[in-house]
């Protein structure tokens, strides 16, 4: 089994969303981020239903840094609860998740 993760993160705008990808990728906490424009949210907050265009952000990490790649999520974003969904990658190529893994430091 992988120690690949997939994070998702969404964002209000291209500047948000680029500032996370950037950041994480610089600090070495993913080895990539995919932002994908034009995702329409429907959500429940604060007792209404909103919604919102969004960027997604899929960012792509290990298990070992999940949990950094959250707290910097949740330090940079502009939302007060910003969304972190934690995916993993149960498979896929092997040279892909060995790059993923070359590409981010160890905690």
């Amino acid at each position: 089994m992988s120690e690949a993760r997939v994070v998702l993160s969404t964002c209000p705008d291209a500047r948000t969303a680029e500032a996370l990808a950037r950041a994480l990728v610089d600090e070495r906490l993913a080895a990539c981020v995919n932002l994908v424009p034009g995702v329409r949210s429907i959500y429940r907050w604060q007792g209404e239903v909103e919604e919102a265009e969004e960027f997604l952000l899929l960012v792509k990490t290990t298990a070992a840094n999940v949990a950094l790649v959250t707290a910097r999520i949740e330090e940079l974003h502009t939302y007060e609860v910003p969304e972190v969904v934690v995916i993993r990658a149960d498979g896929g190529s092997a040279r892909y998740l060995e790059w993923i893994a070359g590409q981010v430091r160890v905690p």
